[in-house]
């Protein structure tokens, strides 16, 4: 794990999770689990290490983490003791982590006030992984705090909901991501508006994003896409070069495809004269105004069938280069 700061001061956005349980600390009434739930990518993780550091911090100033003692510097580094990370194994929380969970909780903290057990994706948790937990969670050893995250689409089972406070967790704010981006990231605004936009308020979208370099290509693909014509050898050219270039993406593909589509949107959008505020590329805003006068509404959405009809190729293991190749060859 990256270093990184863990104070609430520090932790950008989501001011009501933080005043209840900042208030919960100082009054000493922490439950002994707590369910951190709301969109996938904007922080509940670091939230759940924030809460860490400040119940076991040495000097805590302000209702909150110090920043500086010896227990914070390890949970900035990701090397304290008595903090437990559990995530999928592939694509779900396993029985078998489970057992290895409870056999680690049999012994004392080492040094912290508080052990820390934070549980990633619960929502992934098999059946027989949740009912070996579900004693542990309701009555942990003294010394122990549960911190669960999920996001919103996946199921929990009821009796795992029962035995956690749910600490609801909405999309950042856009002004909080822009800020974030450029802080950490170091990009220009423009591009850091687009992605918050583009990512629907979900940071940890949006650094996938741009790590993957998938904004780049995005623009790429549609500035290709804007010139020539089906029937002219150099766009068939054209077309197998960015059908072998987005295939390359592999289990990517879908999230490219996502972009695109919010490409059509946007130019829905713009032919029908919406607003611009509500445009989600908004580095493109230029080629959007002179690509919406290329084609119809009713052109437009049939762009977008072709585009759900390759993601319902995709899903079916068809061939990426060749779904992608008459995508493309739709979409010119």
């Amino acid at each position: 794990m990256e270093s990184s700061d863990l104070r609430f001061t520090s932790l950008i956005g989501h001011e009501k999770p933080k005043a209840l349980l900042r208030e919960a600390v100082v009054k000493n009434k922490m439950a002994h689990a707590y369910l951190f739930r709301g969109p996938d990518g904007i922080g509940k993780k670091k939230a759940a290490l924030t809460v860490a550091a400040y119940i076991n911090c040495k000097n805590p100033l302000d209702h909150d983490a110090c920043g500086r003692c010896a227990s914070c510097r390890k949970y900035s580094s990701g090397n304290h003791p008595d903090l437990i990370m559990v995530e999928p194994d592939g694509a779900a929380i396993r029985i078998s982590q489970v057992r290895e969970l409870k056999h680690q909780l049999t012994f004392p903290p080492l040094e912290a006030k508080v052990r820390v057990v934070v549980l990633e994706n619960i929502h992934t948790m098999r059946r027989e992984a949740a009912n070996s937990l579900l004693k542990t969670l309701e009555e942990p050893a003294p010394g122990n705090l549960f911190i669960l995250t999920a996001d919103l689409k996946g199921n929990i089972l009821p009796t795992i909901l029962s035995r956690c406070q749910l600490i609801p967790f909405g999309p950042l704010d856009y002004g909080d991501m822009i800020q974030i981006l450029m802080q950490e990231k170091e990009m220009d605004k423009p591009i850091a508006l687009s992605l918050a936009a583009l990512s629907e308020g979900s940071l940890g979208r949006a650094k996938f994003l741009w790590q993957e370099n998938l904004l780049s290509l995005r623009q790429e693909v549609i500035e290709e896409l804007l010139v020539g014509q089906p029937d002219q050898a150099e766009a068939i050219g054209r077309v197998f070069r960015l059908s072998e270039k987005v295939a390359a993406l592999k289990e990517n593909v879908n999230e490219f495809l996502a972009l695109l589509r919010l490409w059509y949107r946007d130019l829905i959008l713009v032919a029908a004269g919406g607003p611009e505020t509500s445009i989600a590329n908004k580095d493109l805003i230029m080629p959007l105004q002179a690509a919406s006068h290329l084609w119809t509404i009713s052109e437009l959405q049939k762009k977008l069938q072709c585009l759900d009809k390759a993601e319902k190729q995709l899903h079916r293991n068809c061939s990426r280069t060749l779904v992608l190749e008459t995508l493309f060859f739709d979409l010119i």
